[in-house]
């Protein structure tokens, strides 16, 4: 842990400037840098230790000392009382999953979810480890409560979903979730910690993926499970410790050198999706824009009111056109990156077309092929000017 301490006194800037960094006592720099040890030294007589035992730096699947670093600064920038960082953003949802539920369990989750999700809930655990599962639309309240068992251990929502950009109601899931002696979890992603809090709205678990806004620049991946200490122990020895989910050292340095600029990038990404999403959906040729900062969207509301300063930096539309005529666009795009992920500081696009095994689930405007947009960092002048030229170049405007 750092010497010096930053917790809810200080702005969220603040906060992920020096969360986790302190002057490091061996060589007086200023930055904590990379410890690539998988082994640290003993005391004169370890025969005593938990070899299991993350309370102090032992091996580097215990835990290490720049996952340590990086886990104190997720824990404040989330509002948090403790965290675990894990090698992934999957990672992260199946050391949550397989740490809290056991045969018998029924758990209630998203029909927008990440693909890993969906497979790990509605198909692994369910299958192999004998975990009920309920797939519900988590926008409509009254759905999640009817779907509510005597054996739910865990309502899981994601919000906004991907990639229907699906808004779910926090503060009042938690409500139905506790009353109902279940724990909410909620992937936090697409929002990120500066524009959305849930443990502050009442979720027992916020997850993240790292690799994603985070971390923002494309070249490092990591996850993270946000939430009591009490159940964090749990989730530590078991997906940490056990399984082996443990990030790398130089992957945690990576995330927490990224994460200094969070809330500058974040301010631009919501920025300069709120332009992209109006400008798309001022077009004759767009058959549908899904953006939470739109009025026209049917989670606008809820979103308004429990994200702030603005609705994250990931939409998704469709065209009025073709399978083909879709990738055709995507070929003549210039500023944009056809490429999966999202959060990177380039704007990355993808086509997901009509064989989607989740397809049932999507609202109808989605079941005749998508864009998913993760909007960027660039002049917003530029994307929109690169949209516009090939859109023009397919012969749809």
């Amino acid at each position: 842990m750092s010497k010096r301490t930053y917790g809810k006194e200080f702005g969220f800037h603040t906060r992920a400037v020096h969360t986790g960094n302190d002057v490091d006592t061996g060589t007086g720099a200023i930055k904590r840098p990379i410890v690539m040890t998988n082994s640290y030294e003993l005391p004169y007589d370890p025969s005593d230790l938990n070899w299991s035992g993350s309370d102090k730096n032992l091996y580097t699947r215990n835990g290490g000392s720049n996952q340590q670093y990086l886990q104190e600064k997720i824990a404040a920038l989330s509002g948090g009382e403790d965290c675990v960082v894990l090698g992934s953003g999957v990672a992260a949802l199946s050391g949550l999953f397989f740490s809290l539920l056991k045969s018998g369990d029924h758990v209630v989750f998203s029909s927008v979810t990440y693909i890993a999700v969906y497979r790990l809930l509605n198909e692994i655990f369910n299958n192999k480890f004998n975990v009920e599962t309920t797939i519900v639309d988590t926008s409509d309240l009254e759905a999640v409560r009817k779907a509510v068992r005597p054996n739910t251990r865990l309502v899981h929502i994601e919000t906004p979903g991907n990639p229907t950009i699906t808004v779910s109601d926090i503060r009042a899931i938690a409500a139905i979730a506790h009353k109902n002696g279940a724990l909410l979890s909620v992937d936090n992603t697409f929002a990120s910690p500066y524009n959305q809090r849930p443990l502050e709205l009442g979720a027992d678990f916020a997850v993240e993926s790292l690799t994603k806004y985070i971390n923002g620049h494309g070249d490092s991946m990591g996850g993270a499970i946000i939430g009591k200490k009490e159940h964090l122990d749990i989730i530590r020895a078991q997906a940490q410790v056990n399984l082996g989910g443990v990030i790398s050292p130089f992957n945690a340095w990576l995330i927490m050198r990224g994460s200094v600029t969070l809330p500058l990038r974040m301010r631009q990404h919501n920025e300069n999706a709120q332009k992209v999403a109006e400008y798309l959906e001022s077009l004759p040729c767009v058959r549908f824009v899904a953006y939470p900062g739109l009025k026209s969207h049917r989670g606008h509301a809820i979103a308004a009111a429990q994200m702030s300063p603005g609705y994250g930096g990931v939409l998704s539309f469709g065209l009025k056109a073709d399978h083909d005529t879709h990738n055709r666009f995507v070929s003549h795009l210039r500023v944009i990156t056809s490429a999966v992920s999202l959060g990177h500081d380039e704007s990355l696009i993808v086509f997901l077309g009509e064989k989607d095994e989740r397809q049932y689930l999507y609202p109808p405007e989605f079941h005749d092929g998508f864009f998913r947009f993760s909007v960027g960092i660039e002049d917003a002048e530029d994307i929109i000017g690169d949209l516009e030229r090939a859109l023009r170049k397919t012969g749809l405007v």
